[in-house]
């Protein structure tokens, strides 16, 4: 729920810029002004990139030096203050009524229901910043401690270093709630009438301290033996730019996950059969799907050997396979692990269990084929209105078509049953995420 919080806030207040929310409570002390972090890969269908903690402040790698200035006076509470404040709210309420009917052979299905939402949330927000000018000042003064384990860690690992300059924390402490109320009924009368009723009710509630950071923008630093600087203009970006646009979007996105999922396509069924496991399970619990991602990263940055174990049965055959599996093949796999990872971290809870009921279903080509052509229409760039093969919601079941329906406007696309689609801004990367995730398990499926 804090990630929702911290996305909602990014959207209204930057949406279009480089704003970054804080995914975790738990780790928003490390995302401070002056704080260095590392950033994780970037993918296409990410709105905007994500970054790990790395413990260390700037001043905890830079020499001390006589008659310099100290790194310290640079924290906002040094000065660098900014006394505006901001007050961002968001409150809705929803609720639907309907009923279905529907006749199957010798069984008959009535279905009647109720279902309300409403989430709502206002909070306090004051921006603190390192003057970027000051940072221009202080790398003539401070030089970097090249002999710190970190430093020395990075440079063999080909790491990029950045450091926060800018966050917007919690002036007041807050609290978020969100709750879902469902109600329905369900007959059926296959041979002998069975009646029941059922009710759902969720409920979630956070409490943000106050000075909590939501959100931080960082900047590359560049360390060449003890002098640092400050990279303005990453490469890495400057040619996710030009790959991107220069080829369309579908195209690079197409090309993006093809890439990244090649070695999946090639598993042999002791690799396969516990990865389509693994991420299911993964798909149906949070604290899974945290413990694999942590294993796959933890293989990616481990000059070494990593020691890949779970108290996890789900999880055990997986981590066991790549356990003894070569070095090369290990770190391909988990780059590709925690690609599928990042893409499924896009999507809603709800999502990811109706692509658990597709799978079983066997519907997740078809999904596939729908989404791209969604992708097709390049909703990035204003497109709002458009069609899509009405050929593609076409499903043996009726159930089958609403639940893609039902998936698809997730992502921020609301279909018709004759193909007619609109959109709203921000589909592109909603869609471009569920298009990812729908090719890796269609991938394993296959395979499967």
């Amino acid at each position: 729920m804090f990630r929702k919080v911290t996305q909602s806030i990014v959207n209204e207040m930057d949406p279009t810029g480089d704003l970054v929310p804080v995914d975790s409570i738990l780790d928003h002390e490390h995302f401070r002004p002056l704080c260095l972090v590392r950033r994780k890969r970037k993918a296409i269908f990410q709105p905007s990139p994500r970054y790990k903690q790395t413990w260390y402040r700037l001043n905890d790698v830079l020499l001390p030096e006589e008659n310099a200035k100290s790194a310290e006076p640079l924290s906002p509470n040094g000065g660098s203050h900014d006394s505006r404040q901001f007050t961002v709210q968001k409150s809705t309420s929803d609720r639907v009524d309907g009923s279905l009917s529907l006749c199957v052979d010798s069984a008959s299905v009535e279905l009647t229901g109720s279902a309300s939402s409403s989430k709502g949330w206002s909070i306090k927000l004051e921006k603190n910043y390192i003057p970027v000018p000051k940072l221009e000042a202080l790398k003539t003064e401070r030089k970097v401690n090249v002999n710190h384990s970190f430093i020395q860690q990075l440079k063999k690992t080909q790491q990029n270093l950045y450091i926060v300059h800018e966050t917007i924390e919690t002036s007041e402490e807050a609290i978020c709630e969100e709750s879902t109320n469902a109600k329905g009924s369900f007959m059926a009368q296959l041979y002998a009438k069975f009646f029941a009723k059922g009710t759902r009710e969720k409920k979630q509630s956070i409490t943000i301290p106050k000075g909590c950071t939501l959100a931080f923008r960082a900047i590359q630093l560049d360390i060449t033996d003890q002098s640092w600087d400050l990279e303005y203009f990453p490469e890495e970006r400057m040619m996710f730019l030009a790959d991107g646009y220069s080829h369309g979007k579908l195209g690079a996105l197409e090309a993006e996950v093809e890439a990244n999922s090649q070695v999946l396509s090639n598993l042999s069924s002791n690799l396969s059969v516990p990865f389509l496991k693994a991420i299911k399970a993964a798909m149906r619990d949070r604290n899974l799907f945290q413990e694999l991602t942590q294993k796959m990263e933890a293989v990616l940055d481990e000059t070494g050997s990593c020691e890949l174990t779970t108290e996890s049965p789900d999880l055990k055959d997986l981590l066991s396979s790549l356990q003894y599996s070569s070095q090369h093949l290990l770190l391909s796999l988990a780059e590709a692990i925690t690609y599928a990872l990042d893409a499924l971290d896009e999507l809603t809870e709800d999502q990811l269990l109706l692509l658990l009921e597709s799978l079983e279903e066997k519907i997740v080509s078809q999904q596939l084929k729908l989404v791209k052509s969604i992708l097709e229409h390049d909703i990035e760039h204003g497109t709002r209105h458009f069609s899509v093969d009405a050929s593609l919601l076409s499903f043996s079941r009726e159930r089958d078509q609403k639940l893609t329906i039902a998936l698809v406007e997730m992502s921020g696309v609301k279909l018709q049953k004759d193909g007619s689609a609109v959109c709203t801004e921000e589909a592109f990367s909603a869609a471009a995420a569920l298009y990812t995730s729908l090719y890796v398990l269609d991938l394993q499926s296959n395979s499967d």
